[in-house]
């Protein structure tokens, strides 16, 4: 879709101007894509460390926790072991400043990148 959005106009001048192949890529088509990139750059990223349910099911952190996951790890800790149900909330926390830190940094990376279409 964002290699779609890229107008014909835009291709056909830098063509017509005498950008080689690589020159249109790296200076028009990766440019104009940058929106599509952001939002799926981020997408992946913060889903990729909200990974629960797959882990859970398929190995659970077995074996020895050595496959367990961020989530799955605060998962455990707030119901797997009484008492330490305030540890839980307290890495639940940590984890969601942690994902809104490394979501916004990226986002500033790749924001400053866009241009104006």
């Amino acid at each position: 879709a964002g290699l779609q959005s890229i107008p014909e106009d835009v291709m056909e001048a830098a063509e017509i101007d005498g950008a080689s192949s690589s020159q249109r890529l790296f200076k028009v088509t990766i440019p104009m894509m940058m929106p599509s990139i952001t939002i799926c750059t981020f997408l992946t990223i913060t889903n990729g460390f909200k990974l629960f349910d797959q882990n859970l099911a398929l190995t659970g952190g077995a074996p020895m926790k050595q496959t367990e996951m961020l989530a799955l790890n605060i998962y455990n800790t707030f119901y797997g072991r009484v008492g330490f149900e305030g540890v839980g909330q307290a890495k639940a926390v940590v984890f969601f400043i942690l994902v809104v830190l490394i979501a916004a940094l990226q986002q500033k990376m790749t924001k400053e990148k866009e241009v104006q279409q």
